[in-house]
């Protein structure tokens, strides 16, 4: 395996603002946080932070990331969109990255990711290949800045990870299945070593980043296309709803334009849901 690097990052780029600036490290705690204190301190737009290895890497709902040294993707890209996405649209940024991510994993692997909503690419069995963090600052009625956190399995082996997950430190119940149930990587679905596909998907990344942000400025909204990728259309599935523990029942019937889950209820009716977890059922 090789490290990567800002001048290998930059190297042959076609791109004119996403990942022309590179901070890399070897190792960090989290990318996202990282690169939410640069934004803080005025870092320009395009800002790709890239490292080798996470320590404390998060997922939604304050998960655990694992990944060992120089086996994936790690990174975190900074947006300015104020004028362009309103607090409430910040989805469509998800999005736009997901589909960006999904189509640079087809380009060189001719394999095709479904995505699970609001935020992970999943592979055929539904493990997770690809996980996505969203955290952003608001004032008034205004994004000041975006931060969009990616982790990608690239070339790692989850199949001896049969341990189920300990619960964090006083948070009991936070705990989950062995990873070995729930992940997989580039390198388990194609049944050999992509080490040498982190750096060119990271390149296809970021150009399909550009291209997306750019036709979001046109006024194309990405909805439609990550709704063709989404696992469990027309499924019955559970959402757990953030913060409140509380479930609704339905059938899977899409997302709207901002990203909001649309489920059709037993009386017919379709509702949106703005943050939650899906199981199909």
């Amino acid at each position: 395996m090789s490290r990567l690097s800002g001048d290998l990052v930059r190297r042959g780029l076609p791109t004119y603002v996403f990942g022309q600036n590179v901070v890399y490290t070897e190792q960090t705690g989290s990318t996202n946080t990282e690169l939410k204190h640069l934004a803080r301190w005025g870092a320009p737009e395009g800002l790709l932070y890239l490292t080798d290895e996470q320590l404390v890497g998060r997922g939604r709902l304050e998960r655990s990331w694992h990944a060992p040294a120089e086996s994936s993707l790690l990174m975190s890209l900074l947006f300015r969109p104020a004028g362009l996405v309103a607090p409430a649209q910040a989805q469509r940024l998800t999005m736009l990255c997901a589909l960006a991510l999904a189509d640079a994993i087809e380009l060189h692997t001719e394999l095709s990711p479904g995505l699970k909503w609001p935020n992970d690419l999943v592979w055929r069995d539904g493990k997770k290949l690809a996980g996505i963090l969203t955290e952003l600052d608001i004032e008034g009625e205004t994004l000041n800045w975006v931060v969009v956190g990616l982790g990608l399995n690239v070339n790692v082996d989850f199949s001896r990870q049969t341990q189920a997950e300990p619960d964090r430190p006083g948070r009991p119940g936070s705990g989950g299945p062995p990873l070995a149930q729930l992940a997989t990587s580039l390198s388990m679905i194609m049944g050999r070593d992509t080490s040498g596909l982190r750096l060119p998907i990271l390149q296809s990344f970021l150009f399909n980043v550009e291209q997306r942000y750019e036709a979001l400025r046109q006024g194309k909204l990405p909805h439609h296309e990550w709704q063709e990728r989404l696992v469990g259309i027309g499924q019955p599935v559970t959402v757990t709803l953030l913060g409140e523990g509380q479930r609704q029942d339905g059938i899977l019937a899409g997302v709207d334009e901002n990203g909001a889950l649309l489920l059709t209820q037993a009386d017919g009716s379709t509702i949106p849901i703005f943050a939650g977890d899906v199981t199909l059922r």
